[in-house]
């Protein structure tokens, strides 16, 4: 009861500060105004997500003070989520060079693979690959990619909101499931705090969630399952599956753009769920059709894929190839 109270508070908080969020950028005229890369129309306020990162980072804290969690993980996460949304905040405030956001988000991705011990064995079907330094690698190459692509990612009303709160829900599920109910309780914190946000940003949205927030969210999420994989709570196949909407509609769009010879790091609208929001007319088909992809498809083969970890490649095999069916038929990547 006391966990399920805690929770309450860290979404009231998040729907709380989110709405003080909104009237300051209102006031100070922080508005998101349309040109011909954007997916809205009208001017929005920006900068939301700053009150996701406020509740997570408090409640990380409260928790790793209570004995909740270990403390490597509150230092990963705490400190490595706080210098990301550092760097996205002044971005939103005042342009930052590309290269200087990169060095901090790869610096924080290698603070988190230091606090897991560096790479786990990778369960495979016939053997636990240990991968060394090589893993260790991929892992934070992993980690500064998925925290970048979703920023990518956030380019319609609720897609980045929902996609937090979904994927880690069902982890948050899946590590209570497992016996790792102290992660299972910052899985849930971050569902908390995305679901008081996503209240503001649900189609149409009152507040955009800014860098800070997307960037936060993308190095949590990514955090989570390092950090959770090492501590033996869910294998990262459970992970990958579930990120896979995110995961394969922006690696697709980034492929087809590079081999285009594009600038891939400038914002576009040649995303499958940009091109889809603008074939249905509406952000809320596309938002709603996430949700139910990443619940009805993905947590199940997460789930299984969390029962059996030696299957997990398969059952990532399984759950990618329609999500990059729907993401060719949407021409992610090809301009409009």
């Amino acid at each position: 009861m006391i966990a399920i109270a805690a929770l309450i508070a860290a979404f009231l908080a998040a729907f709380l500060l989110t709405g003080a969020v909104r009237r300051y950028a209102l006031s100070a005229d922080m508005m998101d105004v349309p040109n011909e890369r954007s997916s809205h129309d009208v001017p929005t306020p920006r900068g939301g997500g700053v009150a996701v990162v406020a509740v997570s980072l408090v409640g990380l804290l409260v928790l790793g003070v209570v004995g909740a969690f270990p403390l490597a993980g509150l230092i990963a996460l705490g400190l490595g989520g706080g210098a990301v949304a550092g760097i996205g905040w002044l971005d939103d405030h005042a342009d930052v060079p590309a290269r200087w956001r990169l060095l901090v988000h790869l610096v924080a991705a290698a603070w988190v693979v230091a606090w897991a011990g560096g790479a786990p064995a990778l369960a495979l079907p016939a053997v636990n690959w240990e991968w060394g330094w090589f893993g260790a690698l991929v892992l934070v190459l992993f980690i500064g990619w998925l925290l970048n692509l979703y920023n990518f990612m956030d380019g319609i009303d609720g897609i980045a909101g929902v996609e937090a709160v979904t994927v880690t829900g069902v982890a948050a599920v899946l590590l209570w499931w497992a016996g790792a109910s102290g992660w299972a309780l910052v899985a849930g914190l971050f569902t908390a705090a995305s679901l008081g946000f996503l209240v503001w940003n649900w189609p149409p949205a009152k507040i955009f969630m800014g860098d800070a927030g997307s960037g936060f969210l993308g190095f949590a999420l990514a955090a989570l399952a390092v950090l959770t994989w090492a501590d033996g709570g869910l294998t990262v196949w459970a992970w990958l599956i579930l990120l896979g909407v995110f995961i394969v509609d922006a690696s697709i769009t980034l492929v087809r753009r590079v081999l285009r010879g594009e600038r891939f790091y400038e914002a576009h609208r040649s995303h499958a769920y940009q091109h889809a929001s603008r074939y249905f007319g509406a952000h809320l088909p596309v938002t709603v059709a996430v949700a139910t992809i990443n619940l009805v498809w993905l947590a199940p083969l997460a789930f299984a894929a969390a029962l059996w970890p030696a299957w997990g490649v398969v059952l990532l095999v399984v759950a990618w190839l329609p999500l990059a069916g729907i993401c060719l038929h949407f021409r992610a990547g090809l301009r409009e």
